[in-house]
């Protein structure tokens, strides 16, 4: 299934993700993630549904100001049901591209 791919907005705390009208994603597949590290090693765990959601993925960072995560997410992405919640540890930013 094809669809538009489109960037989140950047989120630098713990929270749902939004779109750039800061409206909160609701039903969507992840297609790739780029995060922006702390000079400490961290983490982003992306759950579906809110703080208390089920956690869908892990992704953990290096510790590095300038060596930035891009990953791009193979087939159709990792879906998300009802919402695109982050807890994040230690890392500058987060922007998700979704479709």
């Amino acid at each position: 299934m094809e669809t538009d791919v489109q960037a989140s907005q950047v989120l630098t705390n713990d929270g749902q993700f939004t779109n750039q009208s800061s409206a909160a994603l609701g039903r969507t597949r992840i297609k790739a993630v780029y995060i922006v590290p702390s000079g400490t090693a961290g983490s982003v765990v992306f759950k579906d549904g809110g703080v208390s959601g089920t956690t869908v993925m892990t992704l953990n960072t290096v510790a590095s100001v300038t060596q930035p995560t891009y990953l791009i997410i193979p087939s159709q992405g990792v879906l998300f049901s009802t919402a695109v919640y982050a807890d994040v540890t230690n890392i500058g930013s987060v922007t998700i591209f979704y479709g």
